[in-house]
C-alpha cells in the first residue's frame, strides 16, 4: 500500500463530500440541530403536560361511602380530584381514561374506624398513565394524611401526645455528586445516541464513494488511474472513518451544548448535573475510533454490491436494526460491561462509554474493549479490500 496515493485519493473525496448536500446533511446538520431540537421538544413537553396534569383536579369515582358521611365529606373537600358520580362501568371508565382512578371504600367504614377497627380502602387506578398514577398519588396521600388525623384524635381523646405515630425519623440523602447522578442517568443513552448517529454519519459517505460511483459511471475512471486498488479503497476509507468521526464529535458537542441549555431553562430547579468531565469526552471519542473504522469498513463492503445509490440503500438500511440492537442494549439499567460483554460488538463500546461517562475507568475491560473492536475494524477493511478486487462486484450489471 502507497500511503501517499491513498492520500491524495482520500483529499480528492473530501472535496467531493464537501460539495454533496446529502452527506453534509447526515453528517453535520442532523448531530448539530438534532440534540438541541430533541432537547427542548422533550423539555417544553415535559414542562407544559406535566404542570398542567398535576394541576388539574383528577376526576375520579367512588363505590360505596354511602353510610360513612365523615370520609365522603372530606373527600368531596379534597380539592386535588373531582368527583363523578359513581356508574358500575366505572373499572372499564379507568381503562377508557375516562376517569383517572377509583375509590372503593367498603360499608360501614366510618362506623369500624370509631370502633377502632382496621378496614381497607381501595384504589383502582390506570399504571403507565401519568394522569391515572397522579391521581392514585393524590389518593393515597388524602387517605394517608385522613388516616394519621383519625389516630392523631384518638391519641388525644386517651391523652397520650401524638409524636407516638412517629417515634423516630429517617432520613435519606443522597452522597453521591450531582454529576455522577446526572451521567447515571443520562450515561446509557448518551452512547446510544452517538453510536447510533456515528453509525448515519458514515452510512451516506460510503454509499456515495461506492454505489454512487457506479451509478455516476466514475468508478471506471478511477480505476483506469495508476493507483493500486488498495490504496483506492483506503483513500475512500479514511474519507468515510473522518465522516464517521466529525458526526461522534459534533453530537457530543451538540448534545452537551443542548443539555446545558435546557438545564436552565426546563431544569432549573432540578439537582442534576450533566457535567462531563473533558477527559471523559476524550477517552469516550479514542474508544469510538475503531468502531467507526468498523462501521466504515463494513458499510464501504456492503454499499460495494449494488450497482445504484437507491439499491445501496436497500442493503444498508437493515443495518441500522443491527447497530440499535446492542446499542439499545447498552443503555439498559443493569447491563454491566464485563469480560463476555466486552467480545460483543457495538455493546461493548456502549457499556465502556457508559462506564467512562460515568467516571468509572476499568482499564482492563477498556484495554480488551479497544482491542477486541480494533480486531473486527481490521477484518472488516480486509473483507472492503477484498470486496474493490473482485471484478464481478466492481462491474456488477
Amino acid at each position: 500500500m502507497n500511503l501517499n496515493n491513498a492520500l491524495i485519493v482520500f483529499r480528492k473525496e473530501l472535496r467531493d463530500m464537501l460539495r454533496d448536500k446529502r452527506t453534509i446533511r447526515s453528517m453535520i446538520i442532523i448531530p448539530v440541530v438534532a440534540f438541541p431540537l430533541l432537547f427542548t421538544i422533550i423539555g417544553w413537553a415535559a414542562t407544559k403536560f406535566s404542570g398542567e396534569a398535576s394541576k388539574e383536579a383528577s376526576a375520579v369515582m367512588v363505590h360505596g361511602g354511602d353510610d360513612s358521611p365523615k370520609v365522603m365529606d372530606a373527600l368531596r373537600a379534597y380539592g386535588a380530584i373531582r368527583i363523578l358520580p359513581y356508574q358500575s362501568d366505572a373499572r372499564q371508565e379507568v381503562a377508557d381514561k375516562t376517569i383517572r382512578a377509583l375509590v372503593e371504600i367498603p360499608d360501614g367504614f366510618d362506623a369500624s374506624l370509631s370502633d377502632g377497627h382496621s378496614r381497607q380502602v381501595a384504589i383502582g387506578y390506570f399504571e403507565g398513565d401519568i394522569k391515572s398514577e397522579l391521581a392514585k398519588d393524590k389518593l393515597q396521600k388524602f387517605f394517608d394524611d385522613y388516616r394519621d388525623n383519625i389516630a392523631r384524635q384518638a391519641l388525644a381523646a386517651r391523652g397520650l401526645p401524638a409524636s407516638l405515630l412517629e417515634p423516630f425519623k429517617v432520613d435519606s440523602q443522597n452522597i453521591a455528586p450531582p454529576s455522577k447522578v446526572g451521567a447515571a442517568i443520562f450515561g446509557g443513552w448518551i452512547p446510544y445516541m452517538i453510536i447510533i448517529l456515528c453509525f448515519t454519519g458514515a452510512m451516506y459517505p460510503a454509499m456515495d464513494l461506492t454505489a454512487g460511483e457506479k451509478e455516476r459511471g466514475t468508478m471506471e475512471t478511477i480505476l483506469t488511474s495508476p493507483v493500486a486498488r488498495t490504496d483506492l479503497v483506503i483513500g475512500k476509507f479514511l474519507m468515510v472513518v473522518l465522516a464517521s468521526v466529525v458526526t461522534a464529535i459534533l453530537s457530543m458537542t451538540s448534545m452537551g451544548l443542548s443539555f446545558a441549555w435546557s438545564k436552565r431553562s426546563f431544569l432549573s430547579g432540578s439537582d442534576i448535573q450533566m457535567s462531563i468531565d473533558p477527559s471523559a469526552v476524550l477517552a469516550v471519542i479514542f474508544l469510538l475510533l475503531p468502531l467507526a473504522v468498523l462501521f466504515a469498513a463494513v458499510l464501504l463492503a456492503v454499499a460495494l454490491i449494488a450497482k445504484s445509490y437507491r439499491e445501496a440503500q436497500t442493503y444498508v438500511s437493515p443495518l441500522v436494526f443491527v447497530v440499535i440492537l446492542p446499542a439499545i442494549i447498552g443503555a439498559m439499567p443493569g447491563i454491566e460491561l464485563n469480560w463476555k460483554t466486552a467480545l460483543i460488538p457495538i455493546l461493548n463500546t456502549s457499556l465502556v462509554s457508559k462506564d467512562v461517562i460515568e467516571g468509572n475507568y476499568h482499564w482492563g475491560l477498556m484495554a480488551a474493549v479497544f482491542g477486541m473492536t480494533c480486531v473486527y475494524a481490521a477484518i472488516g477493511i480486509a473483507a472492503a479490500v477484498r470486496m474493490f478486487n473482485r471484478e464481478e462486484v466492481l462491474f456488477r450489471v
